[in-house]
């Protein structure tokens, strides 16, 4: 008696937990199903924008119903024209982007909503370790820019 009692319960058990893993796993789909996609063009891929792609790595927009489709644009000049076209629902690129098109007289312009950063990203890296660093020691040293568009500098 006692071993019927404990393979009924074993059984159910079983018929529970895999009752569980399939409604589990119908929700996600259903959730996936119901996304709403938003095309993000971004001017260069940064460190600055590491939070943005850790949320879309670990699918923290996901559960909030959203599907970041992220695209390169290389250049607030390609990001307007995306967002402009149709081919991007937002962008992330300098405000200037935005007073260039208003003062192109363009009659579907663009709107600048958020700031993302409050300085230029920018910093300089070396191959050796450089104790006590200053400015001083880039006199006569050749920094390049991180993405085309950047400077060239020659101190």
């Amino acid at each position: 008696m006692k071993k019927t009692i404990l393979y009924c319960v074993i059984i159910i058990l079983i018929f529970g937990i895999a009752c569980s893993v399939l409604f589990s796993f119908n929700k996600n789909n259903e959730k996936e199903k119901n996304l709403e996609t938003v095309r993000l063009a971004e001017v260069a891929h940064t460190i600055f924008y590491a939070p943005m792609y850790v949320a879309i790595e670990e699918g923290y927009f996901k559960e909030l119903g959203i599907d970041i489709e992220l695209t390169l644009a290389s250049g607030a000049d390609k990001v307007s024209a995306a967002v402009l076209s149709g081919d991007a629902d937002i962008g992330f690129a300098g405000s200037e982007a935005t007073i260039y098109v208003y003062n192109g007289g363009e009659k579907d312009y663009l709107k600048t909503f958020a700031q993302l950063t409050q300085k230029d990203g920018s910093f300089i890296v070396a191959r050796k370790d450089i104790k006590d660093f200053t400015l001083e020691d880039l006199k006569g040293k050749t920094i390049i820019g991180g993405r085309a568009g950047h400077l060239l500098l020659n101190l």
